[in-house]
């Protein structure tokens, strides 16, 4: 099923909302992120055709822009931010920490495919940091153990999410 299919209402009030089509990219790009958890080359090539682009310019914004992934993440985001302020509080070191204990490095993803970390420019909590975003909600003051706490947290979310199995 296509995105057009799948998400027909969301398209089109973004596209009623900007006079030329191509202004709705980014959003389509989101709702296309939402509903596949990345922007496959399908997704690419359906927005342009909708928006009447040529492909190279959607990818173009895939590629220039952190908020969108080509590639796919795990089911929760960890982003980190490593900027300056947070970094001299200690981010850095934390980053590296939590890349260990989940055993893999910045930008990758755990081999169950839950956790996928990956180091940010400002999340604007430098005060609170080091600060984390996952999926979106913010964790303040961090440390290994609330970390550790978070992701069995995460874990137990996930394992009562899957369908039952009479195995």
């Amino acid at each position: 099923m296509s995105l057009l299919e799948r998400r027909k209402e969301d398209i089109e009030r973004h596209l009623a909302k900007y006079p030329q089509k191509q202004s709705a990219v980014m959003p389509l790009l989101y709702i296309a992120q939402e509903e596949y958890g990345y922007i496959t080359e399908e997704a690419m090539e359906e927005i342009a055709s909708i928006v009447d682009t040529d492909v190279t310019q959607v990818r173009g914004i895939v590629g220039f822009y952190t908020m969108y992934y080509s590639q796919e993440k795990g089911k929760y985001l960890i982003q980190i931010c490593t900027d300056l302020p947070c970094a001299l509080r200690g981010a850095e070191a934390f980053s590296a920490k939590v890349c260990e204990a989940l055993g893999i490095q910045p930008g990758e993803t755990t081999d169950d495919g839950l956790f996928t970390v990956e180091n940010v420019m400002c999340i604007g909590a430098c005060d609170r940091a080091p600060v984390i975003q996952v999926n979106f909600k913010f964790y303040e003051n961090m440390d290994m153990d609330s970390f550790n706490d978070l992701i069995e947290a995460l874990r137990r979310e996930h394992d009562a999410m899957q369908p039952y199995s009479h195995e």
